[in-house]
């Protein structure tokens, strides 16, 4: 899915043209946290809030998905802790990065 985004003239708020053609007001705190560059569990993130849209929001069917996002916070925090006491720069790896490591480990560490 290919968005178009434009920034607001003096705004923390970015419109981004979805393919349907409709217009999205999205601050850009929010935009942030969308950017796969920058947030590393967010499939995770989306399966949990996809599962409490499907039931309901009952917590409790969801937990499996809320354990899978905090394990995966937990490791990729771990990383980005030792990367910065290495002096690596960014501290978050980038998704190319972040796969490579994955590749690495050879199975889902989370």
């Amino acid at each position: 899915m290919k968005c178009e985004e434009t920034h607001a003239p003096n705004s923390n708020w970015l419109y981004v043209m979805l393919p349907s053609k409709k217009t999205v007001r999205m601050p850009l705190v929010t935009q942030r946290l969308r950017d796969p560059d920058i947030n590393p569990c967010l499939s995770e993130s989306d399966a949990s809030t996809r599962c409490l849209d499907e039931n309901n929001y009952d917590k409790e069917r969801c937990s499996i998905y809320f354990l899978k996002y905090k394990n995966c916070r937990r490791f990729w925090n771990s990383v980005m802790m030792q990367r910065r006491q290495n002096g690596v720069k960014p501290c978050m790896p980038t998704a190319a990065e972040r796969d490579e490591i994955l590749r690495a480990v050879g199975k889902m560490p989370y």
